[in-house]
């Protein structure tokens, strides 16, 4: 999948399709908007995204938190020349879900020429939250 493409001026349409055929897709995470510096997204209680009993997985939590920040990093650099790679992820995970979605909002902390630290925040519908997750990514030039 070629997503070279990819500016803060893609529509969120187009992100999520070529998004679709990945794990992404398969844990139904949906991007909700992109702007410079902060990325929202969704993801669905469902039996993809769940463990055994229906409660939301904090792994898939995880997997949400390093794709949005992955995806803020990406808007904000050069892809012809530059790739993000997810360096290291922490999490807490303060709250549970069983049914409805998640939302995430991914803002940046650090802008570096080398490192990007997100601070992702993921909530219940009502605004409880969810988790919260530091993701840095390691900005490396493409050979």
């Amino acid at each position: 999948m070629d997503i070279s493409f990819l500016s803060l001026n893609t529509p969120v349409e187009m992100i999520n399709s070529a998004l679709s055929d990945s794990l992404i897709g398969n844990l139904h995470i949906k991007i909700e908007k992109i702007a410079e510096g902060e990325v929202l997204a969704s993801m669905p209680v469902c039996p993809q995204t769940a463990r055994p009993g229906g409660m939301l997985h904090g792994g898939s939590n995880l997997a949400m938190a390093e794709t949005i920040a992955g995806l803020g990093s990406m808007l904000l650099i050069d892809l012809k020349k530059f790739d993000i790679r997810g360096a290291q992820v922490s999490a807490n995970h303060t709250g549970s879900l069983k049914e409805g979605n998640a939302l995430a909002t991914a803002k940046i902390l650090h802008r570096g020429k080398r490192t990007h630290i997100w601070n992702v925040d993921i909530k219940d519908v009502t605004g409880r939250l969810i988790s919260t997750v530091r993701v840095m990514n390691m900005i490396v030039k493409k050979e």
